[in-house]
């Protein structure tokens, strides 16, 4: 998932015994294991805070293509442009689906498109950092996807049925992109040693951002409670983030490369790294609309939204024939 700062609404989480009979009945469903579907009573804040993570996922997905098309045509081998063609591919799909779940919950994808374009629906901080190199792509694919499978596996069991049957294809398709990002950094860290400045190069500057993908520390995430008792959200940030540290420590061992965390060390006591926090004013700066690459990410999806609104019109035009059509033969 590329989640970073869903806000619940609503003043904290009630006990049962505060609930009303339909909302004590819907948060024992829950709390049962049971999924909610779209026809199913759910309250105002449960839907408003599924289109807001399920919106924000699927922009990401979309915007995310953005980065690594822009390596299509310069892949250094015919093999190596299928499998990032198939990558982008894949993406696109995955942003489709989630939109697809989202509609569900009553809200059009065209509404959910116009609030990324206003600025108002946010997508992942990561997307708006630069892929200055080929190995950008071994770093996307091994951290960014990487830091997205573990979001992205426990959201199979989220409550909401259609958002969790969406994920259970997203996590097959999101664990080929980390491998083959995962086999790039290890091509070329065990390549010229120009290659491998490259990779170390790459995992320098993507380090940080990717920890960055699981949202603010739990101190600054006031409202997590709420959406882990409606099980939308399965993990605390901080969980998900020392998750991921100590998976991908020793894969950049392996790869003979140095995680760039002077503070980096391995704690018994915790059976996990202690590790350097990323510079949260530069998180929060960059979701503002301020990173190096956010005025080019929207300016790119807002031109796709324009040049493809005779497509939309056409086929609505379309749609509307065939009704008509429909009609006149009954």
């Amino acid at each position: 998932m590329y989640a970073q700062m869903i806000k619940s609404t609503g003043q904290g989480v009630k006990t049962l015994d505060e609930m009303e009979p339909q909302e004590r009945a819907f948060q024992e469903r829950i709390d049962a294991g049971g999924k909610i579907e779209p026809k199913d009573w759910m309250p105002e804040g449960y839907r408003k805070n599924l289109i807001r993570q399920m919106g924000q996922h699927a922009h990401s997905e979309i915007v995310g293509q953005l980065p690594e098309a822009n390596w299509i045509t310069r892949a250094p081998t015919l093999e190596r442009k299928a499998i990032l063609l198939a990558k982008v591919q894949d993406e696109a799909g995955h942003g489709l689906y989630l939109y697809c779940a989202a509609e569900t919950l009553g809200i059009t994808r065209d509404e959910m498109t116009e609030q990324l374009l206003s600025g108002k629906a946010k997508y992942s901080s990561i997307f708006n950092y630069p892929t200055l190199t080929w190995a950008d792509m071994g770093a996307v694919g091994w951290l960014v996807d990487g830091a997205a499978i573990m979001n992205q596996v426990p959201l199979q069991r989220t409550s909401y049925g259609p958002y969790a049957r969406a994920m259970v294809r997203i996590c097959k398709e999101e664990s080929f992109h980390q491998r083959q990002g995962y086999d790039i950094m290890m091509k070329m860290a065990k390549g010229t040693a120009a290659q491998k400045r490259m990779a170390q190069d790459a995992l320098n500057r993507f380090w940080y951002p990717s920890l960055m993908m699981f949202g603010p520390s739990d101190a600054e995430s006031i409202h997590s409670a709420q959406s882990m008792a409606w099980k939308i959200k399965m993990n605390t940030n901080d969980e998900l983030r020392q998750k991921f540290v100590d998976q991908t420590v020793p894969q950049a061992e392996y790869l003979g490369l140095t995680v760039p965390d002077a503070d980096l060390t391995w704690n018994e006591e915790k059976g996990g790294y202690d590790f350097s926090q990323p510079d949260w004013a530069e998180f929060f700066d960059v979701l503002k609309g301020n990173g190096p690459c956010n005025t080019e990410r929207l300016a790119a999806r807002q031109k796709a939204w324009d040049d493809g609104a005779w497509v939309r019109d056409a086929m609505m035009a379309h749609a509307e024939k065939r009704a008509a059509q429909k009609v006149a033969a009954e």
